[in-house]
C-alpha cells in the first residue's frame, strides 16, 4: 500500500455502539410511524392512533423555517455524548399513548440522528487525499455520447474514481462488480482505467445486455480521438443538459411501492412508471391532476411547499450539491496513464467478462472466476441481501483486499427478528452486527421501505404522489366495507396515471382485483370520496413525517454494516462515505473497507 498520508480516522466500535443506543431510543417510539402502511391509513385510523396533533400543525411546522423551531439555524438537539449514549431527548411522544406530541422535537431528533449529523461519515475528499494525495475534487459530469443517463453517469464516474484510488492503494488490478446489472460500472472501469473486471449478475438477460453494450462501447472507444480518451469528458456516457436532470431521475422507491406493489425492476423502469401523475397542492384542494409533472418547471409544481418552505433545514450543511458544474475534473495520474498503455497492448476481450451467477454469503469466488487473484469487491446499488452478502464475502475471502459497496432496496432485506416462525436461514440481511443481534432489533418491511424515501429530493421541491395514495387508501375502505376484504394478495398496481377520476380509478382497480364492480353504484363510490376528501391533509402530513424519519432508518442500516466490518479482526479500516449527490442518487452512501496486510 502506498498512500501519501494516513487514512482518515473513523469512529471506533464503542463510539458507534453509543450512537446506536441513542438512535434506538428514538426509533423505539418513532418506528411505528414508518411501519404504518399507507394503504390502511383510513381503515385503521392511522392518524388518530399515532399522532396527537392536527394535521395543519404538522404541515405548518414542516413548511416554515422559523428561528424558534430550531430548523432554520440547525440548532443541535443533543448537546453531548456521555458514556452509554446521548443526553435525554425533549418530550416527543406521549409516555402512555405513544402518540406524537411535538413535531418540532421530532424533526430535530430525526435531523440529529442522520448519518452526517451523527459524525460517523468520512469525507470523500479526505479519503482521496489519503489514498492518492490529490486534493482536487473528483467526479465532474462528462459530455455526451449515448450509453448512460445523467443519474447513472453521475454514480458511475464518482464510484469509479474511488474504486481506482482504492485499487491503487491496495495494489490490485482485478475488480469484481457484484450485481453488475447492465454493466455500466464494469465497462467504465475496463475502458477508462484498464482494470480486469468481472461483472457478476444473477440475470442472464442483464449479462447478455452487458456483453452487447460493452461491444458497442469498445467500438466507440476505438473510434474516439486519442486526446479525448485522456480527458474524462471523452468517456462514452449519455449526458443530458442540466435542465433535464429532474426528468432523468428514477424514483426507485416512491410511495407507490408502499401501497402493496410488487418489487420493481430497478434498471428498466422509467420515471413515469415509478411516479405517476401527481395532484396539485393538497392545501388548496385537488383542483386538477398533474399528469405531466416532469414536463413542467419544478418550481411551479411544489406539492407541499411554497417559496417560504425550507425542508432543507432538516438536512446537514452541504448535503445537496447545487449543480454538477461545481465539481471539477482532475488530471490523470501517471498510474492511470500507465494502465492505458497496458490496456492498448493487451487483449481487450479478456479484460471485461460479464458472468451470470447468484451470489450468496457462501459463494466461492474461485468457482465463478477461474483466474481469481487479489482483487477489489465492488457493488453499485446492490439490491436487498446482496449488499450484506457482499460484505460477508469481503471478510471471508483472503483474495479480496478492498471493498466499495453502495446498497439499495432496503425493503428487500431479510430480517432475522421480523417473523418469529422457525426458519433455517442462518445469514440475514439485517441485523449484521453483534450489538443489534443482542438487542434482537427489528425494523419491519414498511419501515425499511420508508428508509428508501428521499428527503433531499422532497426538500428541493420534488413532491410525493399524495393523490394516488389517497385514492388507494379510500379504495381500501371501500373494499373492506363492501367485499369484506382486509388483506389482499393481489395488487392494484400503477393504474392511477391511466385514470381520469376517482370513479374511474375504483372501477379499474376492482376489475384488476377480480371483484364485482356492479355492487357499487357511482353514488356510493363518490360518497366515499367526499367523506375522506377533507381528511386528505392527514395523509399528506403523515407522509411528510415518514419522509423526515427516513434518514434515521437508513442510518440504522448503514451503522449496522459499518459495525459489522469493525467487528472483524482482519479488517484494517472501514468507513461510510457520502459518494453521490443525494438529489440525483438518494442512496448515496458507500461502505468502504480495507483488509489488513498479511
Amino acid at each position: 500500500m502506498a498512500a501519501s498520508c494516513p487514512l482518515p480516522m473513523t469512529p471506533d466500535l464503542p463510539t458507534l455502539y453509543a450512537k446506536l443506543r441513542g438512535l434506538l431510543r428514538f426509533l423505539t417510539d418513532a418506528l411505528c410511524i414508518s411501519n404504518a402502511h399507507t394503504v390502511d391509513f383510513y381503515t385503521e385510523s392511522v392518524w388518530q392512533e399515532l399522532v396527537d396533533l392536527p394535521p395543519e400543525t404538522v404541515l405548518t411546522v414542516l413548511r416554515k423555517a422559523a428561528p424558534e423551531t430550531g430548523l432554520a439555524e440547525g440548532r443541535p438537539l443533543l448537546d453531548a455524548e456521555r458514556g452509554a449514549g446521548f443526553t435525554h431527548l425533549p418530550k416527543i411522544f406521549c409516555e402512555t399513548s405513544q402518540k406524537l406530541l411535538s413535531v418540532e422535537s421530532f424533526a430535530l431528533a430525526a435531523k440529529q440522528y442522520s448519518v452526517q449529523n451523527l459524525g460517523v461519515c468520512t469525507s470523500v475528499e479526505q479519503l482521496f487525499i489519503a489514498l492518492r494525495g490529490d486534493k482536487q475534487r473528483v467526479g465532474k459530469n462528462v459530455k455526451a455520447v449515448e450509453f448512460m443517463n445523467t443519474k447513472k453517469s453521475h454514480e458511475v464516474q464518482a464510484m469509479s474514481e474511488l474504486i481506482c484510488s482504492v485499487a491503487d492503494y491496495c495494489g490490485v488490478r482485478q475488480v469484481i462488480d457484484v450485481g453488475s446489472g447492465k454493466g455500466y460500472l464494469s465497462s467504465f472501469l475496463f475502458l477508462k482505467y484498464g482494470f480486469k473486471v468481472y461483472g457478476i449478475d444473477s440475470s442472464n438477460t442483464n449479462t447478455h445486455g452487458a456483453k452487447e453494450r460493452n461491444r458497442k462501447l469498445k467500438k466507440h472507444w476505438k473510434q474516439y480521438p486519442t486526446q479525448s480518451r485522456v480527458d474524462v469528458s471523452g468517456l462514452a456516457l449519455n449526458m443530458a443538459e442540466e435542465t433535464k436532470v429532474q426528468k432523468e431521475i428514477n424514483y426507485k422507491t416512491d410511495f407507490e411501492n408502499m401501497c402493496g406493489h410488487s418489487p420493481l425492476n430497478q434498471e428498466s423502469m422509467s420515471t413515469s412508471e415509478f411516479l405517476p401523475g401527481l395532484s396539485g397542492s393538497i392545501i388548496s384542494g385537488i383542483s386538477h391532476q398533474m399528469e405531466n409533472l416532469h414536463a413542467q418547471p419544478l418550481e411551479k409544481e411544489h406539492l407541499f411547499f411554497d417559496s417560504a418552505f425550507s425542508l432543507t433545514d432538516l438536512l446537514p450543511i452541504n448535503a445537496v450539491e447545487l449543480t454538477s458544474s461545481q465539481t471539477h475534473d482532475r488530471e490523470m495520474t501517471r498510474t492511470n496513464k500507465g494502465r492505458r498503455k497496458v490496456t492498448s497492448k493487451s487483449s481487450e476481450s479478456n479484460l471485461y467478462s460479464p458472468l451470470t451467477s447468484v451470489i450468496t454469503a457462501d459463494s466461492e469466488l474461485q468457482d465463478i472466476i477461474k483466474d481469481l487473484e487479489d482483487c477489489l469487491l465492488v457493488g453499485l446499488h446492490t439490491c436487498g441481501d446482496l449488499s450484506p452478502n457482499t460484505l460477508r464475502i469481503f471478510t471471508s475471502k483472503p483474495e479480496v483486499k478492498g471493498l466499495c459497496s453502495v446498497g439499495c432496496c432496503y425493503h428487500l432485506l431479510s430480517e432475522e427478528f421480523e417473523n418469529q416462525q422457525e426458519c433455517t436461514q442462518e445469514k440475514w440481511g439485517f441485523p449484521m452486527c453483534h450489538y443489534l443481534k443482542e438487542e434482537r432489533w427489528c425494523c419491519g418491511r414498511n419501515a425499511r421501505m420508508s428508509a428508501c424515501l428521499a428527503l433531499e429530493r422532497v426538500a428541493v421541491g420534488q413532491g410525493l404522489p399524495t393523490e394516488s395514495l389517497f385514492y388507494r387508501a379510500v379504495l381500501q375502505d371501500i373494499i373492506k366495507d363492501y367485499y369484506g376484504i382486509t388483506r389482499c394478495d393481489r395488487h392494484v398496481g400503477k393504474i392511477y396515471s391511466k385514470c381520469s377520476s376517482f370513479l374511474d380509478y375504483v372501477r379499474m382497480s376492482l376489475k384488476k382485483l377480480g371483484l364485482d364492480e356492479s355492487k357499487l353504484p357511482e353514488k356510493v363510490i363518490m360518497d366515499y370520496y367526499e367523506k375522506y376528501k377533507p381528511r386528505m391533509n392527514e395523509l399528506e402530513a403523515f407522509n411528510m413525517l415518514k419522509v423526515v424519519l427516513a434518514p434515521c432508518i437508513e442510518t440504522l442500516i448503514l451503522l449496522d454494516r459499518l459495525c459489522y466490518l469493525k467487528e472483524q479482526e482482519d479488517v484494517a479500516w472501514a468507513a461510510l462515505v457520502k459518494l453521490f449527490d443525494p438529489v440525483k442518487s438518494p442512496r448515496c452512501y458507500a461502505v468502504v473497507a480495507l483488509k489488513k496486510q498479511q
